[in-house]
């Protein structure tokens, strides 16, 4: 055999090795790049860290964590069924609290007079609440009755007690003339609304006080409460309205 035979099968046979290898790097580049992929994490949003989603929270209030709300205009109770009553000398006292969640329970009317009365000092309200930073708004219709001639009462010496804890109002938004002047002619009314600072809790007991004198009737009246609210999602069932 001829050397320039020799010679072409040499360079033929490192022609196919040549090959070969380049084939056995593509495959392996190929099968790197693949399981690359596979371990890859899926596309989209990375999930925002623990502490960026707890800043961005809404802070909670009493009234996030509050019982769904009943219906309205299916109640049957009157104020006077919701109102704490007590006399301090010479004057009848009587303290409503204008929650959406106890107004409520009332006969549409009242249910209407009372929301409505609360929504006519909105903006004031909400004024006072920015200026003390609150996140809730407890407000209360109080009233003074007076009982004899030049009955004198102490509107800012209403308290509320919960829980061991003394509310004194903030803020006392005068709805009558002569609420300033702090007395009473027999049978005359004097009344405000309170704004109460956060954290009553409407379904746990109160008591009331004012100059020595206390109520402490807000349990019983929540069970009524309880009890006309069963009776509306009732009602709110069937469509029947309120007798």
């Amino acid at each position: 055999m001829s050397t320039a035979d020799d010679s072409g099968r040499r360079r033929m046979a490192v022609t196919v090795r040549q090959s070969s290898v380049r084939r056995w790097l593509a495959g392996a580049a190929l099968s790197l790049a693949v399981a690359a992929c596979a371990s890859r994490p899926a596309s989209g949003p990375a999930p925002a860290p623990a502490a960026a989603e707890g800043r961005s929270r809404a802070v909670t209030t009493r009234l996030d964590t509050a019982p769904p709300l009943v219906p309205p205009n299916y109640g049957t109770l009157k104020q006077d069924d919701i109102a704490i009553h007590m006399q301090v000398g010479q004057v009848q006292v009587r303290a409503i609290p204008l929650d959406e969640s106890i107004i409520r329970v009332l006969a549409p009317d009242s249910y209407r007079s009372l929301r409505g009365l609360r929504e006519s000092r909105r903006e004031a309200v909400d004024r006072l609440a920015a200026r003390y930073m609150l996140r809730e708004r407890n407000v209360w219709l109080v009233s003074f009755f007076g009982l004899a001639p030049d009955a004198r009462f102490s509107p800012g010496e209403l308290t509320l007690n919960l829980s061991g804890r003394d509310y004194r109002p903030l803020e006392m938004l005068p709805l009558s003339s002569g609420f300033g002047e702090q007395r009473l002619d027999v049978r005359e009314t004097q009344s405000a609304l309170y704004l109460f600072g956060d954290g009553i809790d409407l379904a746990q007991p109160i008591v009331v006080r004012m100059q020595g004198n206390e109520d402490a009737s807000w349990g019983t009246i929540v069970q009524r409460i309880e009890q006309e609210r069963a009776l509306i999602r009732g009602r709110a069932a069937r469509g029947t309205p309120a007798p």
